[in-house]
């Protein structure tokens, strides 16, 4: 099998994924009118797909040494599929809740194996633009959400979102099973990181979870808030469509940039253009202008994040460091979501939840800093 063949399945992966954590964030004006729901509870349902990390992606790592990386990415494909298609078939919110669940369990095996198995196959200058280009991916699949919403709700109603999202994950993983044939166990050793190696992979955690704070605010309360302002649906959807889409030329651009002119630039130039279009929209209902900063400048520095993570454990550690670096940012993931949603039910507006995402992912910045300096200590 070719690199690059390699690279196209866990693509196409990262894309299934992006596209059911999103389906539920942009069904969010129709869930609360339907259901009744507040943001905090929205918000409760978005997270749960990130809550079976909390427990599962550390084993995760272990397995993954144990096993190989073929066997846990096949399995966790399969769980993403039935998670979707039990949210579509049980749709309600207990049904929705409980579909997330098993989905984000895939969701874990995919993502805790994904940076290992690219650190193991590219080395040297191919690494970052290839972590940018499988970071890129997912919010393709978020992108995908607002191009396809309009026309599967006009056929299937809302849990036509969850089936479409179902039927990525089982191409995804016919992909994977024919194309990847060569991830065999790494070894039978239950091996573990260094107590150094722990504490640079957990903080590499921290500033991927914070990152991710202000990602997924913005997408996920975004569409509420220009709903709120009277927004049409295509404007909406086109906004999406622009702050999704362009992540992924931006996201490989990024990761060659950082490998021309180092991680520590592009990382700031990222934060800094984060935290602005994060919290923008909250004061200057100027929405395209906000999508595109979102989708450009802001996203540059997410391989670079994960890339670190990657690179803080040694090679024969890398699929325990991911594990725990996924159990750092799964943590977060789990409660974030819910906590700016209590952020726009206290200000009586998704605003709310924006700026509160903002502020939590300008903390990447210290974590990222002290990251570096004890890099530079322990080197």
């Amino acid at each position: 099998m070719s690199d690059w063949g390699f690279v196209a399945s866990l693509v196409l992966a990262r894309i299934a994924f992006g596209y059911q954590f999103q389906s539920l964030a942009s069904l969010g004006p129709e869930l609360v009118a339907q259901f009744g729901l507040g943001y905090a509870s929205l918000g409760t349902l978005i997270g749960l797909y990130m809550a079976p990390g909390v427990f599962l992606a550390f084993p995760g790592g272990l397995l993954g040494r144990r096993f190989g990386s073929r066997v846990l990415v096949g399995a966790g494909l399969g769980l993403m599929a039935g998670g979707a298609f039990y949210a579509a078939l049980d749709f309600n919110p207990a049904g929705i809740g409980v579909g997330r669940v098993i989905s984000g369990m895939g969701a874990v095996a995919l993502i805790v194996m994904q940076g290992k198995m690219i650190g193991d196959r590219f080395g040297g200058p191919r690494f970052m633009p290839v972590m940018g280009l499988l970071t890129g991916a997912f919010p393709v699949g978020v992108g995908m959400v607002a191009l396809t919403k309009g026309g599967l709700l006009a056929v299937m109603g809302p849990p036509g979102l969850f089936l479409a999202g179902g039927a990525m994950a089982v191409v995804s993983l016919l992909l994977f099973v024919v194309s990847v044939r060569d991830q065999q166990p790494t070894g039978p050793r239950w091996s573990m990181p260094s107590r150094r190696e722990c504490v640079l992979v957990v903080i590499a955690g921290l500033v991927w979870t914070a990152y991710n704070a202000g990602y997924y605010g913005f997408l996920s309360y975004l569409p509420s808030l220009l709903a709120a302002r009277s927004h049409s649906v295509a404007v909406i959807s086109a906004v999406l469509t622009i702050a999704t889409w362009c992540n992924l030329p931006a996201t490989v651009l990024g990761g060659a940039m950082a490998a021309r002119w180092g991680n520590g630039r592009v990382f700031l130039v990222g934060t800094v253009a984060g935290v602005v279009a994060v919290a923008g929209p909250a004061f200057a209902d100027w929405p395209f202008v906000w999508g595109i900063l979102f989708g450009t400048a802001a996203s540059i520095h997410a391989g670079v994040i994960l890339a670190v993570g990657t690179l803080s454990a040694r090679p024969e550690n890398r699929a325990v460091g991911m594990g725990l670096f996924y159990t750092t940012y799964y943590i977060g993931g789990a409660m974030l979501p819910a906590v700016c949603g209590g952020a726009a039910d206290y200000a009586g507006t998704p605003a709310g939840a924006l700026v509160a995402g903002a502020l939590l992912s300008a903390l990447a910045a210290p974590f990222y800093g002290l990251h570096r300096l004890l890099q530079r200590r322990w080197a």
